[in-house]
């Protein structure tokens, strides 16, 4: 960075994914990012999230967040999401790949991926 003004251009490029972050909107999405789950793929899982969710303008509904270990380390990658008034989704072994299809099903279409989830793989 040589200037002022290079600083701004990073901070408001990045703003979008601070806030996905931080937020408080009434969709949580929750990646288990213990070291079971960064070692599995979680890094890569979160990133996809946070960018889907900002492409298909979802900010304002969701937040993307990280906690540590989820408890269920044969499954990582773990993704929960919880929504208001709704059982909480636990979507396993996720992947980048994955992300797009819960995102499109699931967060923009109300339904659950159940291929992915906790309760197809027992």
């Amino acid at each position: 960075m040589k200037s002022l003004a290079e600083l701004q251009a990073i901070r408001d490029r990045m703003k979008d994914k601070v806030i996905l972050r931080e937020g408080a909107n009434q969709v949580r999405v929750v990646v288990g990012m213990a070291t079971c789950g960064i070692a599995a793929g979680a890094r890569p899982v979160l990133n996809a999230f946070v960018e889907a969710i900002s492409a298909e303008g979802l900010t304002d509904k969701v937040t993307v967040s990280q906690t540590g270990c989820i408890g269920i380390c044969q499954y990582e990658p773990v993704v929960e999401i919880y929504e208001p008034g709704k059982e909480k989704t636990t979507y396993v072994k996720m992947t980048a790949e994955k992300v797009a299809a819960v995102v499109e099903k699931h967060l923009k279409g109300g339904n659950v991926v159940t291929e992915f989830t906790v309760s197809n793989m027992e």
